[in-house]
């Protein structure tokens, strides 16, 4: 009967060290921890603790980590029509959709990874053809012109950077489409054109969702003047 009563009283010991044990740890490693996480970040690093955003008159239009598209509606194949008003980003080949049909929405935030198409696939090499010719089409350049990035998307998807070359050879369509001199936009292109990290890490790039805001800024600009 001793035995028996030990028994219970250790097992209630244990049961109670480990409730204890549960509340303190669901105390420190659920409440105070994530606050304490919280307001850090918050203080120290607000811009990133909230996404990123980047904002135009007061309202967030957008993550400056996160490509997005710019398009003016659909052709009669229901396919997107690039605005070319605005400067466009590389092409977006997730490794899904959330469509039913299977066809890829690019830039959509539900859908992030490579195609995984390896360099000798025929569908990735008539991809980068039919990009090719629409980028060289459209900016009247010659192919041999067209950058990398243009027809090739990145390792997410959801690259929100695009080569100093390939917003370059943009800068005279969207000149023209927006009434503005081809040398003002070509300056705007180099104030929104980042260097490699730490002097020698990456590529310059230029982030599209920042560069179509100065855009726009600057056509009101010269629209109120």
């Amino acid at each position: 009967m001793t035995a028996v009563n030990n028994s219970v009283r250790n097992t209630a010991r244990l049961i109670g060290a480990g409730l204890r044990a549960l509340l303190v740890l669901t105390v420190v490693c659920g409440v105070l921890y994530p606050l304490v996480v919280t307001g850090v970040a918050q203080a120290a690093f607000p811009h990133q603790a909230n996404g990123s955003e980047v904002r135009s008159h007061g309202k967030a239009v957008g993550s400056s980590l996160i490509g997005q598209r710019y398009d003016k509606g659909q052709d009669k194949d229901g396919e997107p029509v690039p605005d070319l008003t605005y400067f466009q980003p590389r092409p977006s080949a997730g490794l899904g959709s959330n469509q039913a049909n299977g066809v890829n929405t690019r830039y959509d935030l539900q859908v992030s990874g490579a195609s995984n198409l390896g360099a000798t696939n025929t569908a990735l090499i008539k991809a980068v053809q039919e990009r090719r010719h629409w980028v060289s089409t459209t900016y009247q350049v010659p192919e041999s012109k067209v950058p990398a990035d243009a027809v090739t998307s990145s390792g997410s998807g959801l690259d929100p950077h695009i080569s100093p070359a390939y917003a370059q050879l943009q800068t005279a369509t969207v000149a023209r489409r927006n009434h503005l001199p081809a040398g003002t936009v070509e300056k705007l292109v180099e104030e929104h054109t980042d260097g490699r990290d730490l002097g020698f890490l990456g590529e310059p790039r230029v982030n599209v969702l920042e560069l179509n805001v100065g855009l726009r800024e600057l056509v009101l600009r010269v629209g109120e003047g």
